[in-house]
Protein backbone atom coordinates (compact mmCIF):
# COMPACT_ATOMS: atom_id res chain seq x y z
CA UNK A 1 0.00 0.00 0.00
CA UNK A 2 1.65 3.37 -1.48
CA UNK A 3 0.39 6.00 1.07
CA UNK A 4 1.80 8.77 -1.44
CA UNK A 5 -0.32 7.43 -3.75
CA UNK A 6 -3.28 7.18 -2.14
CA UNK A 7 -2.95 10.97 -1.07
CA UNK A 8 -2.17 11.83 -4.52
CA UNK A 9 -5.65 9.82 -5.37
CA UNK A 10 -7.56 11.74 -2.44
CA UNK A 11 -6.75 14.95 -3.67
CA UNK A 12 -7.33 14.11 -7.54
CA UNK A 13 -10.90 12.83 -6.06
CA UNK A 14 -11.50 16.04 -4.24
CA UNK A 15 -10.58 18.09 -7.97
CA UNK A 16 -12.72 16.08 -9.93
CA UNK A 17 -16.08 15.69 -7.27
CA UNK A 18 -18.82 18.08 -8.23
CA UNK A 19 -19.53 21.37 -6.70
CA UNK A 20 -16.44 22.57 -6.96
CA UNK A 21 -15.14 21.05 -3.88
CA UNK A 22 -11.45 21.34 -4.72
CA UNK A 23 -10.69 24.02 -6.65
CA UNK A 24 -7.96 26.12 -5.18
CA UNK A 25 -4.31 25.57 -6.25
CA UNK A 26 -2.58 26.31 -3.58
CA UNK A 27 -5.09 23.98 -0.89
CA UNK A 28 -4.32 21.40 -3.44
CA UNK A 29 -0.54 21.40 -2.96
CA UNK A 30 -0.53 21.42 0.52
CA UNK A 31 -2.96 18.59 0.68
CA UNK A 32 -1.03 16.76 -1.47
CA UNK A 33 2.24 17.43 0.95
CA UNK A 34 0.39 16.44 4.06
CA UNK A 35 0.89 12.73 5.05
CA UNK A 36 -2.93 11.84 6.66
CA UNK A 37 -2.31 9.15 7.51
CA UNK A 38 -0.23 10.89 10.93
CA UNK A 39 -3.34 11.71 12.16
CA UNK A 40 -5.48 8.75 12.48
CA UNK A 41 -5.17 5.44 13.55
CA UNK A 42 -6.08 3.48 10.61
CA UNK A 43 -3.50 4.34 7.29
CA UNK A 44 -6.50 2.14 5.17
CA UNK A 45 -9.12 4.14 5.35
CA UNK A 46 -6.68 7.21 6.19
CA UNK A 47 -7.24 8.79 2.82
CA UNK A 48 -10.79 7.81 2.02
CA UNK A 49 -13.22 10.98 1.95
CA UNK A 50 -14.99 10.29 4.97
CA UNK A 51 -14.93 11.42 8.56
CA UNK A 52 -13.72 9.88 11.40
CA UNK A 53 -14.23 9.61 15.36
CA UNK A 54 -11.11 10.11 17.80
CA UNK A 55 -11.21 11.12 21.05
CA UNK A 56 -15.04 11.50 21.38
CA UNK A 57 -14.40 14.52 18.97
CA UNK A 58 -15.31 14.28 14.59
CA UNK A 59 -12.46 14.11 12.41
CA UNK A 60 -13.27 16.14 9.10
CA UNK A 61 -13.17 14.15 5.85
CA UNK A 62 -10.97 15.45 3.30
CA UNK A 63 -13.56 17.22 1.32
CA UNK A 64 -14.87 19.32 4.31
CA UNK A 65 -11.38 20.08 5.18
CA UNK A 66 -10.63 21.54 1.91
CA UNK A 67 -13.69 23.38 2.00
CA UNK A 68 -12.64 25.19 4.74
CA UNK A 69 -9.63 26.07 3.79
CA UNK A 70 -10.17 27.65 0.40
CA UNK A 71 -12.85 30.10 2.19
CA UNK A 72 -9.88 30.65 4.71
CA UNK A 73 -8.23 32.18 1.00
CA UNK A 74 -4.84 31.78 2.94
CA UNK A 75 -1.57 33.51 1.57
CA UNK A 76 1.93 32.92 2.46
CA UNK A 77 3.24 34.43 5.92
CA UNK A 78 -0.39 35.31 7.20
CA UNK A 79 -1.09 34.55 10.83
CA UNK A 80 -4.06 31.63 11.13
CA UNK A 81 -5.85 30.91 14.10
CA UNK A 82 -7.56 27.75 14.10
CA UNK A 83 -10.28 27.14 16.34
CA UNK A 84 -11.00 23.66 17.75
CA UNK A 85 -7.74 21.83 16.50
CA UNK A 86 -9.17 18.33 16.48
CA UNK A 87 -6.96 15.94 15.78
CA UNK A 88 -4.41 18.61 14.21
CA UNK A 89 -4.84 17.78 10.28
CA UNK A 90 -6.82 21.40 9.26
CA UNK A 91 -3.65 23.12 11.21
CA UNK A 92 -1.04 20.84 9.23
CA UNK A 93 -2.70 21.94 5.75
CA UNK A 94 -2.39 25.47 7.03
CA UNK A 95 0.87 25.42 8.09
CA UNK A 96 1.97 23.77 4.83
CA UNK A 97 0.45 27.14 2.91
CA UNK A 98 1.82 30.01 5.62
CA UNK A 99 4.57 28.11 7.74
CA UNK A 100 4.18 25.92 10.56
CA UNK A 101 5.21 28.69 13.17
CA UNK A 102 2.46 31.07 11.98
CA UNK A 103 -0.18 28.77 13.17
CA UNK A 104 -1.97 29.26 16.17
CA UNK A 105 -4.55 26.18 17.35
CA UNK A 106 -6.48 26.07 20.56
CA UNK A 107 -9.30 23.18 21.73
CA UNK A 108 -11.08 23.26 24.69
CA UNK A 109 -10.42 19.31 25.23
CA UNK A 110 -6.94 18.50 26.80
CA UNK A 111 -6.60 15.41 25.45
CA UNK A 112 -7.20 16.67 22.24
CA UNK A 113 -4.41 19.28 22.68
CA UNK A 114 -2.38 16.46 23.70
CA UNK A 115 -2.83 14.12 20.62
CA UNK A 116 -2.77 17.12 17.70
CA UNK A 117 0.12 18.04 19.32
CA UNK A 118 1.70 14.17 18.78
CA UNK A 119 0.59 14.08 15.43
CA UNK A 120 1.82 17.67 14.31
CA UNK A 121 5.01 17.03 15.43
CA UNK A 122 4.91 13.27 13.70
CA UNK A 123 4.23 15.16 10.76
CA UNK A 124 6.46 17.66 11.00
CA UNK A 125 4.92 19.95 11.97
CA UNK A 126 5.84 20.73 15.56
CA UNK A 127 6.42 24.55 15.09
CA UNK A 128 2.70 24.73 14.91
CA UNK A 129 1.31 26.50 18.74
CA UNK A 130 -1.31 24.35 20.22
CA UNK A 131 -2.88 25.64 23.26
CA UNK A 132 -6.11 24.13 25.89
CA UNK A 133 -8.21 26.33 26.51
CA UNK A 134 -11.85 27.75 26.12
CA UNK A 135 -12.42 28.51 22.00
CA UNK A 136 -14.61 31.36 22.32
CA UNK A 137 -12.04 33.33 24.03
CA UNK A 138 -9.44 32.66 20.94
CA UNK A 139 -5.87 33.43 21.58
CA UNK A 140 -5.13 36.91 22.36
CA UNK A 141 -1.56 36.71 23.35
CA UNK A 142 -0.72 35.92 19.65
CA UNK A 143 -3.69 38.41 18.34
CA UNK A 144 -4.27 39.96 15.54
CA UNK A 145 -4.98 37.20 13.28
CA UNK A 146 -5.41 37.48 9.55
CA UNK A 147 -7.34 34.27 9.44
CA UNK A 148 -9.70 32.96 11.88
CA UNK A 149 -10.96 29.47 11.70
CA UNK A 150 -13.75 28.03 13.69
CA UNK A 151 -14.23 24.63 13.61
CA UNK A 152 -17.27 24.52 15.27
CA UNK A 153 -21.11 25.57 14.71
CA UNK A 154 -22.40 29.17 16.22
CA UNK A 155 -25.45 31.68 15.53
CA UNK A 156 -23.10 34.51 15.28
CA UNK A 157 -19.27 34.27 16.10
CA UNK A 158 -18.00 35.18 19.49
CA UNK A 159 -16.87 38.88 20.05
CA UNK A 160 -13.45 37.98 21.15
CA UNK A 161 -12.69 36.29 18.22
CA UNK A 162 -13.73 39.32 15.84
CA UNK A 163 -12.05 41.72 18.32
CA UNK A 164 -9.10 39.08 17.39
CA UNK A 165 -9.16 39.63 13.54
CA UNK A 166 -6.32 41.97 11.86
CA UNK A 167 -7.87 44.56 9.64
CA UNK A 168 -8.47 43.24 6.40
CA UNK A 169 -8.74 39.39 7.73
CA UNK A 170 -11.31 36.79 7.56
CA UNK A 171 -12.96 34.74 10.11
CA UNK A 172 -14.64 31.06 8.44
CA UNK A 173 -17.16 29.37 10.76
CA UNK A 174 -20.26 27.00 10.11
CA UNK A 175 -23.27 29.20 10.28
CA UNK A 176 -26.34 27.91 12.66
CA UNK A 177 -27.94 25.25 14.56
CA UNK A 178 -29.21 22.19 12.50
CA UNK A 179 -29.22 23.62 9.32
CA UNK A 180 -25.85 25.52 8.86
CA UNK A 181 -24.10 27.42 6.53
CA UNK A 182 -20.02 27.64 5.51
CA UNK A 183 -19.84 31.37 6.17
CA UNK A 184 -16.71 34.05 5.99
CA UNK A 185 -17.18 37.49 7.93
CA UNK A 186 -14.75 40.28 7.27
CA UNK A 187 -13.17 42.20 10.16
CA UNK A 188 -15.56 45.23 8.69
CA UNK A 189 -18.36 42.84 9.68
CA UNK A 190 -19.50 41.78 5.81
CA UNK A 191 -21.13 38.80 6.13
CA UNK A 192 -20.88 36.11 3.15
CA UNK A 193 -22.39 32.98 3.36
CA UNK A 194 -21.72 30.06 1.47
CA UNK A 195 -22.80 25.93 0.43
CA UNK A 196 -24.55 24.01 3.19
CA UNK A 197 -22.38 22.51 5.82
CA UNK A 198 -22.45 20.43 8.90
CA UNK A 199 -20.32 20.33 11.97
CA UNK A 200 -20.52 20.23 15.84
CA UNK A 201 -21.30 23.29 17.85
CA UNK A 202 -18.96 25.10 19.49
CA UNK A 203 -18.16 23.34 23.03
CA UNK A 204 -18.08 25.37 26.42
CA UNK A 205 -16.37 24.34 29.62
CA UNK A 206 -17.93 21.82 30.98
CA UNK A 207 -19.17 20.31 27.76
CA UNK A 208 -15.62 18.46 26.51
CA UNK A 209 -15.23 14.59 26.93
CA UNK A 210 -15.33 13.45 29.89
CA UNK A 211 -17.17 16.68 31.94
CA UNK A 212 -20.40 16.09 33.98
CA UNK A 213 -22.34 19.72 33.19
CA UNK A 214 -23.27 20.24 29.85
CA UNK A 215 -24.85 24.14 29.11
CA UNK A 216 -24.06 24.98 25.61
CA UNK A 217 -25.91 28.66 26.13
CA UNK A 218 -23.89 29.48 29.08
CA UNK A 219 -21.92 31.80 26.87
CA UNK A 220 -24.25 32.80 24.54
CA UNK A 221 -26.68 34.06 27.11
CA UNK A 222 -23.58 36.11 29.30
CA UNK A 223 -22.80 37.51 26.05
CA UNK A 224 -26.66 38.70 25.19
CA UNK A 225 -26.25 40.02 29.05
CA UNK A 226 -23.21 41.91 28.18
CA UNK A 227 -24.91 43.67 25.15
CA UNK A 228 -27.94 44.54 26.42
CA UNK A 229 -26.17 46.10 29.22
CA UNK A 230 -23.98 48.11 26.37
CA UNK A 231 -26.97 49.15 24.61
CA UNK A 232 -28.34 50.82 26.95
CA UNK A 233 -29.04 54.54 26.84
CA UNK A 234 -31.58 57.51 27.55
CA UNK A 235 -32.75 58.79 30.94
CA UNK A 236 -33.52 55.25 32.14
CA UNK A 237 -29.43 54.42 32.12
CA UNK A 238 -28.84 57.70 33.60
CA UNK A 239 -31.93 57.34 36.43
CA UNK A 240 -30.29 53.94 37.15
CA UNK A 241 -26.66 55.25 37.45
CA UNK A 242 -28.05 58.19 40.20
CA UNK A 243 -29.73 55.53 42.01
CA UNK A 244 -26.59 53.62 42.39
CA UNK A 245 -24.65 56.68 43.55
CA UNK A 246 -27.21 57.80 46.01
CA UNK A 247 -27.05 54.09 47.29
CA UNK A 248 -23.23 53.77 47.60
CA UNK A 249 -23.11 57.18 49.49
CA UNK A 250 -25.91 56.10 51.74
CA UNK A 251 -23.85 53.07 52.10
CA UNK A 252 -20.70 54.95 53.15
CA UNK A 253 -19.75 55.27 57.17
CA UNK A 254 -19.92 59.43 57.91
CA UNK A 255 -17.04 60.82 59.68
CA UNK A 256 -17.29 63.83 62.12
Amino acid sequence: MDLAVLREDMVDGLEAAPKNVLTDETVSVAMRDVSRHAFLDDERTAYADREHEALGTRVLSPSTAARLLQALALEDDETVLIVGVGVGYTAAVAAEIVGETNVHAVDISRPLVVEARRNLAAAGYDGVLVDCRDGANGLPEYAPFDRILLEAAVVDPPRALREQLAEGGRLVFPRGTQRQRLAVISAAGELEQLDPITLEPLLVEGEQSGAVERNRMAREDRERAQRRAESRRGWEQDWIEWDETLGAQSRRPRTR
